[in-house]
């Protein structure tokens, strides 16, 4: 029997306090799939992102990556298990370590896994030409660049990996115009060069409309577009 192929949060359920703000979402993301995630501010699009980047434990319900089910969250996942997922966030700089040059940044989660030096020089660099970050604004740290040039960064430290899977949170809201088309193109082409599943939440309609092939309101937690 063939595994299932997809990211799935099954009947989760995550509250803060008396508040709950999941109570039993399914969401799934197929793998070579671009899914939009829309809802009103509050529902918990941002909390269902956390959980489903194996960041934020739910208090019911299960996530499972290709049919294998999750247990645990951050560093209590498995090494070659949680890095198939991979989050961009909407504020580059809150995501980013203010000490680290561009370059550092990349580099951190291969050296997390204790990666070879010689291995992670190669791959940062095949990954900063890939988001389009030049030789003279890799060496900078956040506070010297833009938040254009450091979401670019961003998004090449959550390609490091090569996960099956990204969950970009906003992750264009911040950025002109030339820089979203560009951060959207990037993804697009890892997506199919990787077949990797893709999530997207924005409040731009116009983007989901062109980028996503089915949208999910997390609302009422039915598929707005197959």
């Amino acid at each position: 029997m063939t595994s299932p192929q997809h990211l799935l949060a099954d009947e989760v359920t995550v509250g803060y306090g008396r508040r709950v703000v999941l109570d039993g979402v399914t969401v799934r993301v197929g793998r070579n799939e671009t899914v939009g995630l829309r809802g009103p501010s509050g529902c918990g699009k941002s909390t269902l992102v956390r959980v489903l980047a194996l960041l934020h434990r739910p208090d019911h319900g299960q996530v499972s990556i290709d049919g294998t089910p999750v247990h645990g969250v951050r560093y209590a996942v498995p090494v070659d298990l949680r890095t198939r997922v991979a989050v961009l966030f909407q504020s580059p700089r809150a995501a980013a370590d203010p000490r680290l040059s561009l370059d550092d940044l990349i580099a951190e989660p291969l050296r997390a896994v204790r990666t070879p030096e010689s291995t992670v020089r190669e791959r940062v660099a095949e990954l900063a030409d890939l988001v389009g970050l030049t030789a003279d604004l890799r060496g900078r740290r956040p506070h010297a660049v833009s938040d254009g040039q450091l979401q670019r960064a961003c998004l090449a430290r959550a390609l490091v990996h090569r996960p099956d899977y990204l969950l970009c949170d906003e992750a264009t809201a911040m950025l002109d115009a030339s820089t979203q088309a560009h951060v959207a193109a990037v993804i697009r082409d890892y997506q199919r060069t990787r077949r990797a599943g893709v999530l997207v939440i924005s409040h731009d309609q116009t983007l989901m409309d062109r980028w996503t092939d089915r949208i999910v309101d997390l609302d009422s937690r039915a598929p707005a577009r197959t």
